[in-house]
């Protein structure tokens, strides 16, 4: 029939070719999408969290902010701000005199931020390998987070702005237990 002539017979090399094809596509995709310029951040609230680096704890902060911060390869001193800003004026708490939930910032609460440097927010998958390069290399990259940290404190307060260390093996436990 005609409608059988439309479409020529699926052999397995012709399935395998689609296969390949969609694989590569979604590998291109994913490849833009991680070269896609911006810093990246993860923020979580918490009770508390610390960073301990070889069974010491190097920072430790009270209530407020942990942010994983993840550097791309062309990261500015313009996305450092816009990272900066969002962070310290996202409405992500309670307001205790109204009640009224995510209505202010972890500054108008008064709270702590702990920044970590994450560089594998930057990774994608290679088959099942994950790829780094997009982040920016460690030697360009420790001058530039220490600057970032450095934005905070000055945009917020110094002591109310804790780090861990750049490179270093970190264990970050939060502390989230029954946050409101």
């Amino acid at each position: 029939s005609a409608a059988h002539s439309a479409h020529p017979p699926t052999t397995v090399a012709d399935c395998r070719l689609r296969r390949l094809a969609h694989s590569q596509e979604a590998r291109s995709l994913a490849a833009a999408e991680a070269r896609r310029k911006g810093m990246r951040a993860v923020v979580q609230r918490v009770l508390s969290a610390s960073v301990e680096v070889e069974g010491q704890v190097v920072s430790a902060i009270g209530p407020g902010l942990l942010v994983l911060v993840g550097v791309h390869e062309a990261d500015t001193s313009s996305d450092a701000d816009y990272i900066c800003r969002k962070v310290l004026n996202m409405r992500l708490f309670t307001n205790e005199k109204t009640g009224k939930a995510w209505d202010q910032s972890v500054m108008q609460r008064n709270f702590e931020v702990l920044l970590v440097s994450q560089f594998t927010l930057y990774g994608i998958l290679k088959g099942n390998k994950p790829d780094f390069h997009v982040a920016m290399p460690p030697a360009k990259a420790k001058p530039f987070y220490a600057s970032l940290v450095e934005k905070f404190q000055k945009s917020y307060k110094t002591d109310s702005v804790k780090d861990g260390i750049f490179g270093a093996m970190m264990k970050v436990p939060p502390s989230n237990r029954c946050y409101n």
